[in-house]
């Protein structure tokens, strides 16, 4: 009975009273579908928040409700939210801000317009957490205080917030002109010199697998400088000299900077770690030169990385799409294509290049008409899901090339019901395929028939409003807990079956 009512919770066809009486019994997974519902009304959505605050959080963001009403003392997490959206009643913050629950106070430590009291209280906090997340969301002005904490980890997160001044994070680079944080997360809890265990026995044990601290703090250190090169606002002349670090965390890191030298850029280049090559390689500031020495590295995470860099020259894409298993994606180089381009890629004897092109679905008429009749599968797969092509394309791109491009056919929004039929027909059947017909809009009641026998394809069958009411309703007792759900989420479900599942008030 749970996942019938989560289903209804979300079927689009429950008249209001039903969601009533469905809001007065919801548990947290009800609430979930409940909280979704675009015709909620305002005093259904005040409702639901005040039976189950997680949907309240979830409603408060959407803008469904307003400081009128939530109760920040019986809803602190709701409060927490509306402060968050800057909808809330500034009261609520000093109200929050001597919450006994850390994590409360943590949350509120990350909303936007804080009064300058409650700013203060937090920034003084005892519990190390709550400073460090004001750290990371608060102005220059309190960075420029917090970079100086006692404690390691507020100074990692005012590394991380991009208003932290430039003088602050190269100070906090380099050390100069700070005093040493005496304390960190791990000198916290235990004695130094300690490392922490990847197979620690503690459960309730929270500390990073690795995390170490000889008095130096040093992995509190690392994380620091992990957090400043990836910094924007980190001045380049503070962390060019990471190009050669020990660690690859940190070089990686470096490798996605934007501002750094040619010869920085080169360095990485070489790096031994095919993951800071791949870091370089989706980076939009490496020149043409660079662009070119990648395109031969033998690391296919290089490659696809560079694959996917806005800047990266046609022909240079076009080998790599010829190497490289990119994926069927549109990438930001062909989107960004001129219509000159889109030409020259459409009518290249390369296959490959004719592949990427085919991603757009924004082509003209002549250029998708010649791609729907290519030669090349790969191509022709690529093109499929085309809106525009006609029933005579999409079947003769089956009977040219079958099983490699049916389920790619099958996502094609103007796939007629009758194609659709003849799909799950097919043979050898081809599973990926039902799964496409089944949500597909024009699938008839016959073809999700057909669907229904599929273990992968059958919970969205259920869904499908093209499904006869009564066939619905045989679903809601399915052995499996996606077809129930699904079945009583569909609007095609009867008004007296959804009346007789809800309980009554």
């Amino acid at each position: 009975m749970h996942h019938v009512l989560c289903g209804l919770a979300a079927n689009v066809a429950l008249p209001s009273e039903l969601v009533d009486r469905l809001i007065a019994v919801a548990d947290d997974d009800i609430a979930v579908d409940l909280a979704g519902r675009a015709d909620l009304s305002r005093d259904q959505a005040v409702a639901l928040a005040s039976r189950v605050e997680g949907s309240g959080v979830r409603l408060a963001y959407e803008g469904r409700l307003t400081a009128a009403d939530v109760d920040p003392a019986a809803q602190p997490l709701t409060a927490l939210a509306l402060l968050d959206e800057g909808a809330g009643n500034p009261e609520w913050a000093r109200l929050l801000a001597a919450d006994p629950d850390p994590r409360r106070r943590e949350k509120l430590a990350a909303c936007p317009g804080l009064p300058a009291d409650v700013v203060e209280a937090l920034a003084a906090d005892p519990d190390v957490r709550v400073v460090a997340e004001l750290a990371v969301w608060t102005t220059a002005e309190v960075t420029a205080r917090l970079a100086g904490h006692p404690h390691a980890e507020v100074r990692r997160a005012v590394a991380a917030n991009e208003a932290t001044p430039p003088a602050v994070l190269a100070a906090l680079v380099t050390g100069e002109g700070l005093p040493p944080a005496p304390r960190c997360l791990v000198c916290d809890r235990e004695a130094t010199p300690f490392v922490h265990d990847a197979h620690c026995p503690c459960p309730h044990c929270d500390l990073p697998t690795g995390a170490s601290c000889d008095g130096s703090h040093e992995s509190a250190l690392h994380d620091l400088w992990a957090a400043a090169l990836r910094n924007p606002a980190t001045p380049a002349g503070a962390v060019v000299g990471f190009a050669d670090h020990p660690s690859m965390i940190l070089r990686w890191a470096l490798a996605a900077r934007s501002d750094l030298p040619p010869e920085v850029y080169r360095q990485l280049a070489a790096d031994p770690t095919p993951g800071v090559r791949a870091g370089l390689a989706g980076n939009p500031a490496i020149d043409d030169d660079l662009i070119r020495t990648l395109a031969d590295d033998r690391g296919h995470d290089v490659r696809r990385s560079l694959a996917h860099n806005e800047r990266v020259p046609l022909d240079v894409l076009v080998h790599l799409a010829g190497v490289t298993r990119i994926g069927p994606t549109l990438l930001p180089r062909i989107a960004a294509a001129s219509p000159a381009e889109v030409r020259e890629l459409a009518r290249s004897s390369n296959p490959a290049a004719r592949m990427l092109v085919a991603q757009r679905r924004d082509l003209r008429p002549e250029f998708r008409d010649a791609l729907a009749a290519d030669p090349d599968a790969k191509v022709v797969k690529a093109i499929a899901p085309h809106p525009g092509l006609t029933e005579a394309q999409l079947r003769a791109m089956v009977d040219r090339h079958g099983v490699r491009v049916l389920a790619k056919v099958a996502t094609n929004p103007d796939a007629s019901p009758a194609l659709l039929e003849d799909l799950t027909r097919h043979e050898p059947p081809v599973r990926k395929a039902f799964r496409e017909i089944a949500r597909h809009r024009n699938a008839t009641a016959r073809t999700l028939f057909a669907c229904l026998a599929d273990g992968d394809a059958r919970p969205m069958a259920a869904g499908h409003p093209a499904l006869p009411a009564a066939v619905v309703v045989e679903l809601l007792a399915d052995a499996d807990w996606r077809v129930v759900e699904a079945a009583a989420a569909n609007p095609s479900l009867p008004l007296a079956v959804m009346s007789d599942l809800v309980p009554r008030l």
